[in-house]
């Protein structure tokens, strides 16, 4: 049985969904016991060290590198096409915001949810439990800030290279 790549994508995202479900009680359940909402506390900061340097750290490294090719790939593509530059288009308002937006999301979106399985993980491996607000947060942090860089760099280069 041969998948085809969006039937993957759609596999890889559900997964995440499903994910972050199963974590949310336990979630809910420490927000009511200590009063706080763990993405907004300070145990959030002072647990942060921690992500760098405990299982999965190497994902820090990965994943913006993964979604920097992205990016270098997508500003290509861009240059050939005679578009904006991504950041600008989408902040400006231009005609094909829509397009830029769901190209973007589509290039990232498989990327935006294994980081969310993959801090869930480590979350887990590191505190015992898993709190889905920040898995949620960080995991496109650390995909869509390259990506959209790469992107508008990679096309500022094509451009001046042309």
């Amino acid at each position: 049985m041969k998948f085809s790549r969006s039937t993957l994508s759609t596999v890889v995202t559900v997964v995440a969904g499903l994910v972050l479900l199963a974590a949310l009680p336990s979630a809910v359940v420490d927000t009511f016991e200590t009063g706080r909402i763990y993405l907004f506390s300070h145990q959030f900061l002072d647990d942060l060290p921690q992500r760098f340097t405990g299982p999965g750290r190497m994902r820090f490294i990965l994943q913006p590198a993964v979604a920097v090719f992205l990016g270098i790939r997508g500003g290509r593509i861009d240059a050939q096409t005679g578009r904006l530059p991504y950041l600008y288009a989408l902040l400006t308002g231009a005609d094909d915001r829509k397009a830029l937006l769901k190209s973007g999301l589509a290039a990232v979106r498989d990327l935006v949810a294994m980081s969310i399985v993959f801090d869930v993980i480590a979350q887990f491996l590191i505190y015992g439990r898993v709190y889905p607000g920040a898995a949620v947060v960080l995991g496109p942090v650390l995909i869509c800030l390259p990506y959209a860089m790469a992107r508008a760099l990679s096309l500022r280069a094509m451009r001046l290279l042309r």
